[in-house]
């Protein structure tokens, strides 16, 4: 099993370096904005290099959004960024499910996915895989509850698409996290990448603040987090603090030897 880490942006084979990373995930714009990514100044050496590589889309990608001002340029964003992850050789490109706000129909979000799929497959598909993260709150969330993660499938899976699952979203939801894998894959039939998460607060909070798998700030037990790792056979990247993302590999790369 592949174990890594969220990195730097600027220059990911380093940092991967230092932290003992077998993967690596990083974003190719600033993630808070809606700009089309320029070409990473490390495609060729991460297309050459053995380490696995995902990147992770900018927050503001909503495809599930009945505003046309978000939802078109999501839409956008998702074919950009998932041509920008195929120069650097990425095997996917993480999207949030995202929303719809309140009092509108959630089903019209989950068509909004479809669309985004059929629209594709007309221009001959996405250059990478689109895998998609569940999140943590939001009444209106598309992959907030494995119920309606499951009618998003019904959407989307005849495309192919991913799923990433979050371990710290999905404690944060309040999903048990024993088992969570199999009850994943009942519905997606996949994991294709595991962001192994601790979580800074309790359980049930519908909030997203990640803690390291292991220094004491974390509120899941550390072989919980390694059990799903373990059952979900999909390659690990922590998102984590990263002066304490060398200690979280080393810990899990011992604890799944066992």
């Amino acid at each position: 099993m592949q174990i890594g880490a969220h990195v730097r942006d600027d220059d990911p084979l380093p940092a991967a370096r230092e932290r003992g990373a077998e993967v690596v995930q990083f974003f190719l714009s600033d993630p808070q904005g809606w700009k089309a990514p320029k070409r990473h100044p490390s495609a060729d050496a991460l297309v050459a290099d053995e380490i696995e590589v995902f990147i992770h889309s900018p927050y503001l990608i909503n495809v599930a959004s009945l505003n046309n001002r978000i939802r078109i340029p999501s839409r956008k964003g998702v074919a950009q960024h998932a041509a920008g992850s195929a120069e650097v050789g990425a095997k996917g490109l993480i999207v949030h499910g995202g929303h719809v706000r309140k009092g509108e129909d959630p089903a019209e979000g989950l068509a909004n996915w479809r669309k985004l799929f059929e629209r594709q497959a007309d221009s001959g598909g996405f250059a990478v895989p689109i895998l998609i993260e569940n999140t943590a709150g939001g009444d209106g969330a598309m992959t907030k509850d494995l119920e309606m993660i499951a009618r998003l499938w019904d959407q989307v899976g005849e495309f192919g698409a991913g799923f990433c699952l979050d371990t710290c979203h999905a404690y944060a939801a309040g999903w048990d996290l024993d088992g969570v894998a199999d009850r994943v894959r009942a519905i997606t039939g996949r994991i294709d990448l595991v962001h192994l998460n601790n979580s800074r607060d309790e359980f049930g909070s519908t909030r997203d603040r990640h803690a390291n798998v292991v220094g004491g700030e974390g509120t899941i037990d550390p072989e919980v987090l390694a059990e799903v790792a373990r059952t979900a056979g999909a390659p690990v990247v922590v998102e984590t603090p990263g002066d304490g993302q060398a200690a979280d590999i080393a810990y899990l790369r011992e604890a799944l030897a066992r």
